[in-house]
This record gives structure tokens, C-alpha cells and sequence, in this order.
């Protein structure tokens, strides 16, 4: 299993990282200073590690989350679909809720009619070959989700976004 680390410096301002920046919480607004990389409007943030080749890593999620992998040059400013994780060409992931999970690429939805009983997503990377992969992680089991088939072009940054206040990701 991959160990990931949060980037404090793509880190919304909105977000509390915590543990070795291996959770993030949103809450209250953090004094953090103001950074190029960092993402000003969507409550977001990037991990420090950028992926190629085979791997695969576990987020526990509550609330509201998007888990998912984003090319370093996607845009952090503003309000549009280019810096929201999923609504561009530069970003893919699995919005997750309480009642139901979408996969998200450019924009595009995709429901996943597999309940979401579980508050683990593990997610399989084989960058080669194109295959981005969802799994519910439950009692040690895993249920695959989906798999998003793209070219890849260059490393991908797992990244997420915590859509409601107290919602929290953490990096097993």
C-alpha cells in the first residue's frame, strides 16, 4: 500500500491537516499563507506525492468527500470547472455521500449503484495501462466500483475535496 502524505501548501484554507497531514478536516479557516499552489475556492487539497506506474492506497471518508487523482498543473484559483477536482480534462475521482457514490471526470457523472456501507475507498492506480479503479473497503473485503479507462500523460496527484463542514478524509 502506498503512504501518502497531504501537501500543506495546496491545502484550502478551510482545511485543518492533521496526523503527520495524513487527515484533513474541514472546519474553520486555517492561517495559512497565501501559496501559488494553493487552492483559493474549492475546499481541496493535493498529496506531496505525484504517481506513475502500479499502486494503491485507502482513504477513510465522513461527510461528503471526492477522492481522487489530478495532473499537478490543474488550476488552483477560482471558482470555475478548471480548479474543481472532476469538472475538467486534468482531474478524475468518486464523489462519495451518505446515500450513493458518482465516479466524475470533465464534468461527467457516472452513478455507482453500490451502496456506499462502508467509509473506506481504496483506489488502484495502474498508470501504464490507463486504469484508474474504486473499491469499497468493508471488513477487509473489497467491492470494485469502477474503473475509469484514460491516457495518462503525466504523474497524477491523488487529491480531495471536502464538500461539507466536518468532513474529514484520512490517508490509511
Amino acid at each position: 500500500m502506498k503512504k501518502l502524505t497531504l501537501d500543506p501548501n495546496t491545502a484550502h484554507k478551510d482545511l485543518s491537516l492533521s496526523e503527520g497531514n495524513r487527515r484533513a478536516n474541514r472546519w474553520t479557516a486555517q492561517p495559512y499563507p497565501d501559496h501559488p499552489e494553493r487552492f483559493d475556492f474549492w475546499r481541496q487539497v493535493l498529496c506531496k506525492e505525484g504517481l506513475t506506474g502500479r499502486c494503491y492506497w485507502e482513504t477513510e471518508w465522513s461527510g461528503r468527500a471526492f477522492i481522487g487523482v489530478a495532473y499537478r498543473q490543474m488550476c488552483r484559483k477560482g471558482e470555475s470547472h478548471d480548479s474543481w477536482l472532476g469538472r475538467n480534462g486534468f482531474s478524475w475521482g468518486l464523489s462519495c455521500k451518505r446515500d450513493g457514490y458518482e465516479v466524475v471526470h470533465n464534468g461527467i457523472k457516472t452513478a455507482i449503484t453500490t451502496p456506499p456501507n462502508s467509509n473506506k475507498v481504496g483506489v488502484y492506480l495502474d498508470w501504464s495501462a490507463g486504469k484508474l479503479s474504486f473499491y469499497r473497503v468493508c471488513c477487509g473485503e473489497l467491492t470494485l466500483l469502477h474503473t475509469i479507462h484514460s491516457t495518462f500523460t503525466e504523474p497524477l496527484y491523488p487529491g480531495f475535496q471536502l464538500s461539507w463542514v466536518d468532513s474529514t478524509i484520512y490517508l490509511c
